[in-house]
């Protein structure tokens, strides 16, 4: 449904302004406003986002609640909301109590019926944001995504971000009978990595790769580290490369590589790759990416001893090699040096790097004359 407006159906209570102990917000010494709720409903609409608030109210208009002390601090909302350019399509109240099963009442559809009879916005760009479950069952009644906020959910940076960045994010989990590996990525966030794997050297290799490739990266690993570390090692490496791929989505816009150097893959004459060069004290490492959908990989050095910590250095290009197949990436990597240490950093870090440049967005056009990636 192309060019068809996109809603964003709002909660109020513990969604836009904070919602206190006893539920009710009858008086202004009561009213707070959501942490960054402002700047994240400017972006929203700044998006092209519709508002519509969408409220249970238990008892509005009684006599525990009567409806002056509910029109103060409502009122004070929208006028602070519409002083920063944000406005609701309409608002949309439920005076009920919950054992009167009106279907007005969220989760039910009842406030909402001429937006199921209406084809004119898109339910896939469109979201319900709420604090609770009967939010989320809301949403799943109209068909759109629910978005949960909260102690048990996400923030307003983070309902932006998603909602308004098309944020590349991706979770994988891969089960063998050697391991248990979970991965996440967001390729448009950049955050301190979380990793465990059992082995702390390469947890710490796997570190460099989300702190300097400039993106969220968590995985967590339980592997049969009793036998050796390759099984770990190597199920890490598959299960990251296929989080990255699946990320990537048609991976139009990316930087894809960067200068004239030379990368060739199986079935490649040339390509420009990006280029990495860093140093380490006396070590240094090379890497050239493509992420071409080609797999192949091309390592040249040697490590002076045989592990690191609880790393063996044997499985570092066997580790690369792995990522290569699932990424669908051709990757050249050169390492020099004489501290085992430097140089097996050096590596994570220059491929981290050189990761950053080709995941980077620059347009939405495809980096291809092939037509796919």
């Amino acid at each position: 449904m192309s060019g068809a407006r996109k809603i964003l159906f709002v909660d109020r209570d513990g969604c836009l302004i904070e919602e206190p102990v006893d539920e009710q917000v009858d008086r202004f010494e009561k009213f707070a406003l959501m942490p960054d709720v402002i700047v994240a409903l400017q972006r929203c609409v700044a998006a092209g986002f519709d508002l519509v608030m969408v409220s249970n109210q238990d008892g509005l208009g009684t006599a525990s609640f009567p409806e002056s002390d509910f029109a103060g601090p409502q009122a004070l909302l929208l006028q602070i909301l519409s002083s920063q350019g944000i406005a609701f399509r309409e608002v949309l109240i439920d005076r009920s109590f919950p054992g009167e099963g009106l279907d007005t009442r969220k989760p039910g559809v009842g406030m909402l019926r001429h937006y199921l009879a209406d084809d004119g916005w898109s339910r896939a760009a469109s979201a319900v944001i709420g604090d609770r479950e009967t939010d989320l069952q809301l949403a799943a009644n109209l068909g759109v995504r629910g978005l949960r906020m909260g102690v048990h959910g996400m923030t307003w940076k983070q309902v932006a971000h998603l909602l308004c960045d098309a944020p590349r994010v991706a979770s994988v989990e891969r089960h063998t009978r050697e391991t248990r590996i979970r991965v996440r990525v967001d390729l448009d966030c950049e955050a301190a990595p979380s990793v465990r794997t059992g082995l702390g050297y390469f947890d710490h290799m796997l570190e460099q790769i989300g702190k300097h490739g400039g993106f969220a990266l968590e995985i967590d690993a339980a592997g049969d580290l009793a036998v050796d570390e390759h099984h770990t090692v190597e199920d890490c490496a598959l299960a990251l490369g296929q989080a990255l791929r699946q990320a990537l989505g048609d991976k139009r816009g990316i930087g894809r590589y960067g200068d004239a150097e030379v990368a060739a893959g199986a079935d490649a004459v040339t390509a420009q790759a990006v280029r990495v060069r860093l140093p380490m004290d006396e070590a240094s490492a090379t890497a050239l990416l493509d992420l071409s959908g080609r797999p192949w990989f091309v390592f040249s050095g040697s490590f002076p001893r045989e592990h690191v910590g609880d790393l063996p250095t044997e499985l570092v290009p066997h580790f690369f090699r792995s990522l290569c197949d699932t990424l669908g990436a051709t990757l050249h990597l050169e390492v020099r040096g004489a501290n085992a240490h430097h140089m097996v950093e050096i590596c994570f870090k220059a491929v981290a790097r050189a990761l950053r440049m080709a995941l980077r967005r620059e347009g939405d056009i495809l980096p291809s004359t092939k037509g796919m990636l």
